[in-house]
């Protein structure tokens, strides 16, 4: 049985709204009110969080979810994708990402995280991880290489049980920095701990920035990577953010 291609996209929406149900209240620009209602009428259920122009002409930004999509003023079609600038080779969706995406640290829970500090730790970087996340063990694996950092480690267990009891482990132990480095850069698995921990607090945190994968890169700047990053790379970006 096929679906009409209107259903499956509504469907696809509902799911992003429900991911975005703990961020900000919607904030649209009166001026795109009547393009709010069209969309949110063709698509029941789905709440929209921003509506913006873009560089062309009669294409709207619509944000859904933590996701952008693209209409017309009459929400008469809906596109999902990058959108690319010709002249410029610029990636403009990735680019409204990454502004969308930009936090202070000043407003992540630093108290809640396990700090391990390289060097004289002037450079400074958040990172979201699971503790059986292999990108995140690659991640302390790359920091080897880099000096002169400051890691906020926040445990964000989700995927599953397992993450959990190891992310509880680690957070209660005598030595939780040593601990995390011993198992995620060495293999040496945590001993059983547990204590009052801010794990869920820190997975509302998470899912709030719309965290959904592990790792998750906030740096100095507010800006944000999505996974492993090469060690040139994560250079380049906490030198950039610190200046």
């Amino acid at each position: 049985m096929m679906l009409h291609l209107r259903s499956v996209l509504a469907l696809a929406l509902l799911s992003l709204c429900s991911l975005a149900q703990a961020a900000s209240p919607a904030k649209v620009d009166t001026r795109f009110e009547t393009t709010r209602q069209a969309f949110e009428a063709a698509f029941p259920g789905v709440t929209v969080d921003g509506i913006r122009a873009t560089p062309f002409p009669n294409l709207l930004e619509v944000e859904v979810g933590g996701t952008l999509l693209y209409t017309d003023p009459q929400a008469s079609f809906v596109m999902q994708g990058s959108l690319l600038d010709s002249k410029t080779r610029v990636d403009l969706t990735e680019q409204r990402m990454q502004e969308l995406n930009r936090v202070s640290l000043n407003d992540l829970p630093l108290d809640k995280a396990i700090k391990l500090v390289k060097g004289d730790g002037s450079r400074q970087m958040v990172v979201f991880e699971d503790p059986n996340c292999g990108y995140c063990k690659r991640l302390h694996t790359t920091l080897q290489e880099i000096d002169n950092v400051t890691v906020y480690s926040l445990m964000f267990p989700i995927l599953g049980p397992d993450s959990r009891r190891k992310a509880e482990d680690i957070w209660c132990a005598q030595n939780p920095a040593k601990t995390l480095s011993d198992w995620m850069g060495g293999g040496v698995r945590p001993e059983k701990a547990s204590c009052e921990h801010p794990l869920d607090q820190l997975l509302a945190v998470g899912q709030k920035l719309r965290v959904q994968g592990t790792p998750a890169i906030y740096f100095a700047d507010g800006s944000r990577a999505d996974g492993w990053l090469p060690a040139a790379q994560l250079q380049s970006r906490l030198d950039a953010a610190a200046q």
